[in-house]
């Protein structure tokens, strides 16, 4: 007879043969891939007990010869529970859990050892077929000479093994699980091969097989020898194959299999003689156990855990089944099903008559006898709990089926929605086991079955959804409609957890999703009729008070009910429904599922009709309490309900998409509003509440770029350019109708506060946009919030400071922090007015900007999100205030500029003191090291030239004889003063780390320096160019001949490339930067360095060379069009239209003298129409008399000198142009001083004249060619266009053109006007790129001023300067903006990159725009004409009135 497997591995585990190691190899692989079954079912047994409504405790009463007394020990496995105790051999069944992990001592024939061998001993001679038939002769002979010593002798070895591995079978979790341990004892007991059983097998395979092997390895050597083989694997396999195949190894393996069965034999039989005498004894504690185990019902011992197990073989399982037979009498059956409750489930599920038992325990269910049925449910239950997939699949099946019987037969009391469910009723609480039963296995299965075949979850899922399906047919019955089985799964899970867990993984969520589609629809269709029924009973039940009194949506878990009543079941049945629905809803294919068309109705449901009829349910709900805003366990509020259903939605952006972002959706939410708003007769239970409710789901609408474009524009942005009401109308003006308490309904109520604050958030996603603030700034809810803030703050101002041992809980304190609360509320608000630049101008005209940075930093430093919306940091509002002189003087005041300049001194000088001497820091490789990179790009991003006039304006460096080394900077000056203008041997021996620091400063000293008006500041003030020319020369190596070469280090290079930088003007084709790197090979840093002006050549392109165009046929066109304007009605369009075909075909031509005439007429001809001048001007006469009293900051001198030596360069200007251009700003700022007016404001920028570099003036009297009358006349003409505003910065700076409250701003149009909308077009037009920028913390805003301040100078080459300020001219002021969009679309590639570099800041402010010309862009510039112009020039007219 041929061995089994087990057989077979059991021996190759312990045979030390190379034939047995490569048996071994595959025994594990198979034992592993059975392991995760056996555990799946095992490790989860614990689960099984009472939670929720029902106690499982009570579905199972227990059983005399399954049920171990309780026990305050913890749960044991169930192979702990094997061992009888020593003192009087029991039945191990009845085995208490204390005694039997200690009773192994005795020996196998007792505890786990034994049941284990009493049920592997008879398998084994079943399958050996029970007797010596077919056995070889040489077998039988063995057998012969086996004598009853030799037996004896077995078992002790045998019983030596078992009782060494005692433990490890005690730990298992099944008898599965005891058979792996013992197949891998060789790998994890170090003491396997000194067992006498192990040596008695090892020394009996090498007598018997050692020849055959010795033999067959001997052949397969020759034959590698031979050039046959192919290596030492080969040879393993090919003698423990034949090896295998030899007659000796059969005879060997009958051999060896007879004699073990002797000895098991043996041992079985002692272990049935201590069963047969505890028999009696057994039946005799049965009746007394029995008893004492019913009295209590509601106990948790009966979990599966605390069973013992009997093992039984074929023969004993099929007389149970036979006896299990329904036909049988009750006593035969009752005996039967106590036995089996005691057996293994898995022995039981694999035994060949589980198809006629599965048969008898179904049909047994529906016993009236509801001991019995409750047994079957006993073992159903441990059979979940300790078996795998592939065999409670089976059980569940079976229970669904009975279930689906029961509720279609006829015989059955099934109650009817009028009747109600009474639960202490017997009948109901049997079914009420079943289905929680069913249920718990519901919520588990989804954790293992990814484990097993498809089919067996597809078994589950089916039968699940065949029996939630089931529809009694009542056309004969007049009785009320009966209960389906849907009411008590819902009465039990009542938010269709069982449904989520399914849907959760995509391996289960497929089929699920498959068959609601194919067969089972009709419950999706149920689940809505459901949410209809009771929509319609709402609206039915609104009495005379105008409240909703329905059917009751609280439950408390401390509340103990009996009775479930109709109303109660169909709102249960509701909200299981409502939460099966919105589950379904979150996927694709569950969306797919729609429409679906209802019982007696016509019309289709769809997925917006859903959606509408879920939204009405938050403002049509039942009669709620006025409670705060706390969501209290076991709240089933519709209101509450459906908006974790839609918050579900909205954080999903597919499924936003697809179900929210449409107008009927918005209009659903918005329909209390509008009422409100109207005044139109609300029904509404707990407005305030329902209320926050739609603010909370309208405010993740919008805080979604799709849902804002909703929000604002409806959805079509074309609506824009309309003044149609749109949903962001709508939501502004309820906003402040709120703040103003001028909602009757709501006035007076304790949540007012909560409400107001929640419609705001929802504003604030809207007005933290440059586009939601388009539509929102006509309404003044900065106002309006600021008044609410001050109204606020006024009154904590009252609030008396607490005093120790006060009643701290008093209603006076509540008051009290719920005021300062909603203080703190009102100016995080208003500070996200900051987010954008025009909302940054609102923000300082409430005058609450101080008091918002203050809290700002209060957060920041705190290390607090901005808002639940908001996936960004302060980062972003800090760069957009510090690009104004009022947002940068707030940072000063708050401290946030203190506390940032101190970390940076600790991790570039300081450092942890703890960490010093322990783990000294490892020396920087980059620049700037890692560790000061984010403090380096803070700085970058607060020091714009506003922020830097504000906070070193007119202040002297300290320059002090000593500095501590504890002295910490604690302010800009400070930095200057500390790592760049090292001037003195004190501050270099001040620093601990001096090269690194100064480098540090260096490195920002040239970003500083790229802003030119910083540039002109830092050099008016503190001469930097000098102090860095007198450094390089102390870097000279000092000969006995004289001045050597130049030390190169990193100092030096630095120093070398930022004195090149701000000695030469000019763009990426105009001025040759020296590297900062160094070379390998013998030359390093081939680039010059110096010590003194003039610089080296090298660093100087070629001058670029005039050219004569005026042959050009275009040109000529154009320039007759602007002699002769009167004489074409049309000639501003043609002329504009002449000029954009010159610049795409010929952009060279404009240049020079041709462009100095081209501007000059187009702006003359402008100047003399009425219709065209934006700004009215006073006659100005030129005269040079009346500037000599004039003076020129020495700002504007070096201004001047930097202008003349760039003109020279590019051949523009001749000697004296020096003072023609200091007569040019002279009497500029004579002139516009005549329209300026005056201000009462701390900003220093507003207490003298304009604080940068009139570059504008400049870049025209360049154009000019330095004709200083022509100049002046352009300047003048120009001054009355709108274009002049955001050309020439100077001509605004607190102009009476402006309203006084933004010119008391300090905040230029350039800024709130034409970077605001730059930040619009952006995100609309170029989003990657405007998600880099809030990503590096950085914004469009402050790098397009400064690019626009200085009209693109060291950016761009001159010619496309000129091209710039001719496009702006001729084709109007919304250009510039165009402009702007067009180099980022430019830079996009390179800003994505320094993005993930993590120097985005840097990149932009260094770097010129290398390769973009105005011609290769403006056909892009025309197509964003065509979409915003309407939008950007209306604002841009609109400068002159008040910021509202």
């Amino acid at each position: 007879m041929k061995e089994t497997k087990w057989e077979r591995e059991i021996i190759c585990c312990i045979a030390p043969t190379s034939a047995g190691r490569d048996k071994l190899h595959r025994a594990r692989s198979h034992v592993w891939r059975r392991q995760p079954d056996a555990i799946s079912g095992m490790g989860r047994g614990r689960k099984w007990g009472g939670l929720g409504y029902v106690s499982l405790s009570g579905v199972f009463p227990p059983s005399s010869c399954t049920m171990v007394p309780p026990s305050s020990e913890p749960p044991q496995s169930p192979v702990s529970l094997l061992f009888p105790p020593a003192s009087h051999p029991a039945p191990a069944s009845v085995a208490p859990p204390r005694q039997a992990s200690r009773d192994v001592a005795r020996g196998p024939r007792e505890g786990a050892a034994g049941a284990w061998l009493v049920a592997k001993g008879r398998s084994f001679r079943e399958r050996s077929g029970g007797s010596d038939a077919g056995v070889p002769a040489v077998a039988t002979r063995q057998m012969s000479h086996f004598s009853c010593e030799d037996e004896a002798l077995l078992q002790s070895m045998l019983r030596q093994l078992l009782q060494s591995v005692k433990e490890k079978i005690t730990g298992a979790p099944s008898v599965e699980c005891a058979e792996e341990i013992l197949l891998h004892l060789e790998e994890t007991d170090e003491n396997f091969h000194n067992y006498e059983f192990v040596k008695y097998l090892r020394q009996y395979i090498c007598s018997t097989l050692g020849s055959v092997i010795e033999e067959e390895t001997e052949k397969c050597t020759s034959a590698q020898n031979q050039g046959e083989g192919s290596g030492y694997d080969t040879l393993v396999q090919h003698v423990t194959k034949k090896t295998q195949e030899s007659k000796e190894y059969r005879e060997m393996m009958h051999s060896l299999k007879n004699v073990m069965m002797v000895v098991v034999e043996s041992l079985i039989n002692k272990f049935e003689e201590d069963q047969m005498r505890n028999k009696e004894m057994h039946r005799k504690t049965k009746k007394e156990q029995h008893s004492a185990y019913y009295t209590d019902n509601c106990s948790d011992s009966d979990s599966s855990f605390n069973q013992s197990y009997t093992f039984m073989n074929q023969e004993q399982l099929q007389l149970l089944v036979e006896r299990l037979d329904p036909a049988q009498p009750k006593e035969v059956r009752q005996e039967a099903m106590q036995t089996l409750c005691s057996a293994p489930p898995s022995d039981v599920l694999n035994c060949e008559s589980w198809s006629n038992l599965r048969k008898h325990l179904t049909m047994s269910l529906s016993d009236p006898d509801s001991t019995f049925s409750d047994r079957i449910l006993r073992f159903y239950a441990k059979t979940f709990s300790s078996s795998p997939l592939n065999m409670t699949r089976e059980v569940y099946t079976s229970l669904a089926k009975h279930l689906e019987l029961y509720f279609l037969s006829g015989e059955n009391c099934v109650p009817t929605i009028s009747d109600g469910i009474d639960i202490t009723n017997p009948e109901i609480i049997r079914l009420l086991k079943k289905v929680r039963l069913l249920n718990e296995y519901q919520r588990e299965v989804p954790s293992f079955w990814i484990r097993h075949p498809e089919k067996y979850m597809e078994e589950i899922v089916e039968s699940t959804l065949l029996l939630l399906s089931v529809k009694r047919d009542q056309r004969h019955l007049v009785s009320p409609k009966l209960l389906d089985p849907v009411y008590f799964l819902a009465l039990l899970d009542i938010k269709a957890v069982w449904f989520k867990k399914w849907m959760h993984a995509n391996y289960s969520r497929t089929v699920v999703l498959r068959l609601l589609e194919k067969k089972y629809k009709s419950l999706i269709n149920a689940s809505v009729q459901q949410c209809v029924y009771y929509f319609e009973s709402c609206e039915s039940a609104v009495d005379a008070t105008s409240r909703v009194n329905v059917l009751p949506q609280q439950y408390r878990s401390n509340n103990q009910k009996t009775f479930y009543s109709g109303q109660e079941l169909q709102y249960i049945y509701f909200v299981h429904s409502l939460c099966l629905l919105g589950r379904l809803l979150i996927y694709k294919q569950g969306r797919n599922l729609f429409p679906v068309q209802l019982e007696n109705r016509k019309d289709f449901i769809s997925l917006t009709d859903l959606l509408v009829l879920f939204i009405r349910f938050i403002y049509c709900s039942p009669t709620c309490p006025k409670i705060t805003l706390t969501v209290h366990t076991g709240n089933y509020s519709p209101a509450i309900l459906v908006t974790e259903v839609l918050q579900i939605l909205c954080d999903r952006t597919e499924c936003a998409t697809e179900c929210l972002y449409s107008n009927t959706v918005i209009d659903a939410l918005l329909h209390p509003i509008h009422n409100l708003l109207n005044g139109t007769e609300i029904y509404i239970n707990c407005p305030e509440t329902s209320l926050i409710h739609i603010a909370d789901i309208l405010a993740r609408i919008a805080a979604v770029e799709d849902g804002l474009s909703l929000v604002l524009y409806g959805g079509n942005m074309s609506s824009a350019k309309k003044d149609s009401l749109t949903a962001g109308h709508t939501i502004v003006q309820f906003t402040k109708k709120l703040l103003d308490e001028n909602v009757s309904v709501l006035s007076g109520t304790e949540m007012l506060p909560a409400l107001k604050g929640a419609f705001i958030f929802v504003c604030r996603q809207m007005y933290g946009t440059c586009e939601g603030l388009q539509v929102l700034t006509p309404y003044g809810l900065h106002k309006s919030i600021a008044d609410a803030w001050k109204k606020a703050s006024s009154l904590s101002e009252r609030i008396p400071t607490p005093v120790p041992g006060a009643d701290s809980i008093s209603s006076g304190n509540q008051e009290s922090q719920n005021i300062m609360v909603w203080e703190e509320t009102l100016l995080d608000d208003l500070l996200n007015f900051a987010a954008t630049p025009k909302g940054l101008l609102l923000l300082q005209n409430t005058g609450a900007l101080n008091e918002c940075v203050t809290f700002m930093f209060s957060r920041f430093s705190k290390k607090r999100q901005v808002s639940g919306c908001e996936r960004f940091s302060y980062g972003v509002m800090v760069t957009q205030m510090a690009a104004t002189s009022p947002g940068a003087v707030a940072l000063q005041r708050s401290g946030f500029i203190k506390a940032l300049i101190t970390e940076l001194w600790a991790v570039l000088e300081c450092g942890r003191d703890d960490l010093r001497v322990t783990h000294p820091s490892s020396t920087p490789v980059d620049p700037i090291d890692r560790s000061c990179q984010k403090s380096f790009l803070a700085l970058v991003n607060l020091l714009s030239y506003p922020a830097i006039y504000e906070l070193i304006g007119d202040q002297e460096i300290p320059n002090k004889p000593e500095y501590s080394l504890r002295e910490v900077p604690t302010n800009v000056i400070d930095v200057i003063d500390r790592l760049i203008i090292l001037n003195s041997e004190a501050k270099i021996h001040s620093l601990f780390n001096y090269e690194q620091s100064h480098i540090f400063g260096l490195r920002l000293l040239s970003v500083l320096c790229c802003d030119l008006d910083t540039l002109l500041l830092l050099e008016s003030q503190y001469k930097v160019s000098q102090v860095l020319l007198n450094a390089q020369k102390e870097n000279v190596i000092e000969t006995s001949e004289g001045p050597g070469n130049f030390i190169i280090d990193g100092i030096s290079v630095e120093t070398n490339h930022i004195l090149v930088r701000i000695n030469l003007t000019g763009g990426p084709a105009e001025r040759i930067l020296p590297q900062r790197v160094l070379n390998k090979g013998t030359d390093p840093y081939p680039w010059p360095m110096f010590s003194s002006y003039p610089l080296p050549r090298c660093y100087l392109s070629e001058a670029p060379k005039k050219a004569d165009f005026r042959q050009d046929s275009d040109l000529n066109k154009l320039l007759a069009s602007l002699k002769n304007p009167e004489k074409q009605p049309v000639w501003i369009e043609n002329c504009r239209r002449q000029f954009c075909k010159i610049m795409k075909a010929k952009p060279d031509v404009i240049s020079g003298t041709i462009l100095a005439e081209l501007i000059e007429k187009f702006v003359l001809h402008l100047s003399e129409n009425p219709s065209e001048c934006y700004f009215s001007t006073e006659e100005y006469e030129a005269d040079d008399a009346n500037v000599k009293n004039e003076s020129l900051s020495s700002v504007q001198q070096l201004g001047i000198k930097m202008t003349v030596r760039y003109g020279k360069y590019l051949n523009l200007l001749k000697d004296g142009a020096e003072n023609d251009l200091c007569l040019v700003l002279m009497h500029c700022d004579k002139f516009l001083k005549q329209q300026q007016t005056s201000v009462q404001s701390s900003l220093r920028c507003l207490q003298e004249g304009y604080a940068g570099y009139d570059w504008f003036a400049s870049s025209v009297f360049l154009i000019m060619s330095g004709e200083r009358e022509k100049t002046l006349t352009f300047l003048q003409q120009f001054s009355s266009l709108l274009i002049s505003a955001f050309l020439w910065l100077r001509r605004l700076h607190v102009s009476v053109h402006l309203p006084i409250d933004t010119a008391e701003s300090g905040i230029h149009p350039i800024y709130f006007c034409s970077a605001h909308y730059i930040e619009m077009l952006l995100k609309a037009e170029l989003p990657l790129v405007f998600s880099a920028f809030h990503m590096s913390g950085f914004t469009p805003s402050q790098i397009c001023q400064q690019w626009l301040s200085q009209c693109f100078w060291n950016y761009l080459d001159w010619s496309e300067i000129c091209h710039y300020i001719a496009t702006c001219i001729f084709l109007g002021p919304d250009y510039q903006i165009y402009m702007s969009i067009s180099v980022f679309k430019h830079l996009q590639q390179d800003i994505l990159q320094h993005t993930q570099t993590q120097d985005l800041q840097v990149f932009l402010k260094e770097e010129a725009l290398h390769r973009f010309r105005v011609s290769d862009y403006l056909e892009y510039m025309e197509s964003l004409e065509a979409t915003y112009r309407p939008v950007l020039l209306r604002d841009m007219r609109n400068i002159r009135m008040q910021s509202t």
